[in-house]
């Protein structure tokens, strides 16, 4: 029984280097060749230019609304004197 434990745990411990070995060398082809995929990279434009063009909308719309803020502070304004 100890002869088959010491054998599964030697040849486990095998595998697992051969697993980690591999990894590290299919991780460094994959850096080496510019880390990320082509549609990764693609989704990451798309992801790119609707966060910029949220943030573009984001700006109009406070424009607008400190142009709101001025008119309905204008308009309070001329009640208080009237």
């Amino acid at each position: 029984m100890n002869a088959v434990l010491i054998v599964a745990i030697v040849f486990g411990s095998i595998l697992l280097a051969l697993a980690i070995v591999g990894g590290t060398i299919l991780s460094a082809i994959r850096l080496k060749h510019g880390g990320v995929s082509r549609r990764s990279r693609e989704a990451d434009s798309d992801e790119t230019r609707m966060i910029q063009e949220l943030y573009a909308g984001m700006s109009s719309m406070e424009k607008r609304v400190e142009n709101l803020e001025t008119i309905l502070m204008d308009e309070y304004g001329k009640e208080r004197k009237s």
